[in-house]
């Protein structure tokens, strides 16, 4: 808004907060975001005191809410967006998919919120993702197909082509309408 509040660092949301927090104000900054632009016509606004309206302009300045602009009181409301963008917390790094940095990479590329979003043409990057996918089953243990397909459901649209891969890739073996885990990497 001024010349002083644009250079200014942006106050920290709590700051802003903490400058609202007052009845007082808050109803003076309300009056100005409505329209009030001198002292006199904050008073009537808010109905309070000569001094008070003095006082909270003054702290509301000084805290960059209130800025002068050709000699009348404006509000800044854009340093509301600019100290949230200032102090926003950066994002969590995101947990690895897989302890090898090569095979990460792999599988960030292809699944996206825990979904395949399609599989690699490039047999050795395929492999990685099948090999991830796979190990949603349990070795050792009997699935019916209908287990299956809904795991897989999970993971893609396409689960019956996500199926056959898994087999063809020696990651799951069928008989009679059962599968089970016969390959890939088991966590120990």
């Amino acid at each position: 808004m001024t010349a002083s509040s644009a250079a200014s660092p942006a106050a920290s949301p709590a700051a802003l907060c903490g400058l609202l927090a007052e009845e007082d104000r808050l109803r003076v900054y309300a009056a100005v975001v409505l329209g009030a632009s001198g002292l006199t016509e904050i008073e009537s606004a808010t109905g309070l005191p000569a001094r008070t309206v003095a006082a909270a302009v003054a702290r509301l300045q000084q805290g960059g809410l209130l800025g002068l602009a050709g000699g009348a009181l404006r509000a800044d409301v854009e340093v509301f967006k600019d100290s949230v963008r200032a102090h926003a917390a950066a994002p969590p790094p995101a947990e690895p998919m897989d302890p090898d940095r090569q095979r990460d990479q792999i599988l960030r590329t292809f699944v996206v919120d825990g979904r395949l979003t399609h599989l690699p043409a490039a047999h050795g990057k395929r492999q990685v993702v099948l090999e991830h996918i796979a190990a949603s089953f349990e070795p050792g243990i009997r699935y019916p197909e209908r287990e299956v397909n809904a795991v897989l459901r999970a993971w893609h649209d396409d689960y019956a082509a996500l199926r056959r891969y898994l087999v063809d890739s020696d990651l799951l073996s069928r008989a009679d309408g059962t599968y089970w885990r016969t390959g890939g990497p088991v966590a120990v």
